[in-house]
C-alpha cells in the first residue's frame, strides 16, 4: 500500500486556519514530553508498530474531524501508523520528516504594547519554542533572534509593506542556528550584536545604553550577562523588554553553557545583578523573551507577561545572590543537544545544510 504523506508547511497552515484534522502522535511518551504538535493527541505505539503488531491502533477513532496525521520523529514509523488507518478505511497521511521537520515550523501573533510608537509581530517555532520578534515604525522594520527561515520575516513585511533596515541578536545562542546573518544579507539591512570577540564576521556592535533606531522608535541597549557574557536586552519605548535568555515568563536563563563549573558559577551571580537592574523597571513593562518551554499553539495570542507577573511567577528573582546562585546551579537541566556544534556554528555565522537534526527537541535554557 502507498501511504501519502503531507508536507510540514502544508499542516502549519491546516492548523493555522483551524482545519479539521487530528495530528496522531505515535512516539514514545518520553520523546512527547520533550517536544509535540499543539492540539496533537498521543497513543503510545512506537514499538508496537515496529514488532507489527496487527492489532495497533485498532480502537483509534479521529477526535477532531476525519483526515488523521500521523506523526513520529523523522517520518518513518508514522508511515505504518498511516498504513494501519488507510486499511481501516480512514483518510490518514504522514507527516514527512516528523517532528524534525516540524521543528522549522512557525505561526505568529501581534504584541499590544500601549504606549510605544511601534508595532510588534511576535514570530514562533511552535515545536522548538523559539521567539524571535519583528518590531516596526514608520515602515521601517527591525527583526531581533532571528529563528526562522529568512524568507518567513521578508514574507511577513512585504504582507504590511514594511522594510527591514536592522537586525539584532540578544547574544550567541546554543540550542538553535541564528538566521540574522542571513537575513541581514538578503534584506540589505545592518546586523546589530552586543559587543563581543566571539563571533568571526563583521556587524555593528551594540554597547549599553546605546539607542537603536526603527523608525520614529527607539530600540534601548541594555547589558545583561549572565546567560553569556554578552547576553543583551532591548527595551523598545520603555515600554517592552525583549529579554533574550536572560528572563522567561517564569523562569531565568542557565549560566553554564560553554562554561567551566568555576566560570558557571561566576555567571550565575553576573546573572543575578541583571535580573535585579530589570526588576527596576516599570512592573507594567512588556516581557518579550527569546524562549518558550511549551510547544506554541495556534491561537495568535503572545507569549509574553508584564514585568510585574514575571515577578510573581518567577520566585529566583526574589532570592539574595548567595541564594540565588546555589539554587540555579542545583536545578540546571540537561545541556541542549549538539550545543556544542550549534554554538561554534552561530560564532562562525555559519547555517548548516540541513538544521533539522541539529536543532531537533525542545529548548533547554531556562531554569525555574
Amino acid at each position: 500500500m502507498t501511504v501519502p504523506t503531507m508536507s510540514r508547511e502544508d499542516l502549519r497552515q491546516l492548523l493555522e486556519h483551524g482545519a479539521p484534522i487530528t495530528v496522531l502522535d505515535v512516539r514514545p511518551a518520553v520523546e512527547r514530553a520533550e517536544w509535540r504538535i499543539p492540539g496533537s493527541v498521543h497513543v503510545d505505539v512506537y514499538d508496537a508498530l515496529r514488532r507489527g503488531d496487527p492489532t495497533v491502533l485498532a480502537d483509534f477513532h479521529p477526535t477532531n474531524g476525519g483526515r488523521v496525521v500521523t506523526v513520529c520523529g523523522a517520518g518513518k514509523t508514522s508511515m505504518l501508523a498511516a498504513e494501519r488507518l488507510r486499511a481501516r478505511g480512514l483518510d490518514a497521511v504522514s507527516l514527512e520528516g516528523g517532528m524534525r521537520a516540524w521543528s522549522l515550523a512557525w505561526n505568529s501573533a501581534d504584541v499590544r504594547c500601549p504606549g510605544s510608537r511601534a508595532r510588534i509581530v511576535q514570530l514562533r517555532r511552535t515545536g522548538k519554542g523559539c521567539l524571535s520578534y519583528l518590531i516596526e515604525s514608520s515602515g521601517d522594520a527591525a527583526v531581533i533572534d532571528a529563528s526562522l527561515d529568512p524568507q518567513v520575516y521578508q514574507r511577513v513585511a512585504d504582507t504590511h509593506g514594511w522594510r527591514i533596515r536592522t537586525v539584532l541578536e540578544t547574544h550567541v545562542h546554543a540550542d538553535h542556528l541564528s538566521r540574522a546573518r542571513a537575513l541581514a544579507a538578503g534584506a540589505g539591512a545592518r546586523l546589530c550584536l552586543p559587543a563581543t570577540d566571539r563571533v568571526a564576521f563583521e556587524y555593528t556592535p551594540l554597547d549599553d545604553g546605546d539607542i537603536v533606531g526603527v523608525g520614529s522608535a527607539g530600540l534601548r541597549v541594555l547589558h545583561t550577562p549572565g546567560h553569556t557574557p554578552e547576553s543583551t536586552s532591548y527595551l523598545l519605548d520603555d515600554r517592552a523588554l525583549f529579554t533574550g535568555d536572560t528572563l522567561f515568563l517564569a523562569a531565568v536563563g542557565r549560566p553554564d553553557l560553554e562554561a567551566s563549573a568555576e566560570q558557571a558559577r561566576l555567571r550565575a551571580r553576573v546573572l543575578h545583578a541583571s535580573l535585579q537592574r530589570l526588576a527596576g523597571l516599570p512592573p507594567e513593562t512588556v516581557v518579550l523573551p527569546a524562549h518558550t518551554s511549551e510547544p506554541v499553539p495556534f491561537d495568535r495570542l503572545p507569549v509574553s507577561a508584564t514585568l510585574r507577573e514575571v515577578q510573581e511567577r518567577t520566585p529566583l528573582l526574589r532570592e539574595t545572590e548567595q541564594t540565588f546562585v546555589s539554587q540555579i546551579l542545583a536545578r540546571l537541566p540537561p545541556t541542549p543537544p549538539n550545543h556544542h556544534r550549534i554554538v561554534a556554528l552561530n560564532e562562525a555565522g555559519t547555517l548548516a545544510d540541513d538544521p533539522t537534526e541539529l536543532e531537533a527537541g525542545a529548548n533547554r535554557c531556562a531554569v525555574a
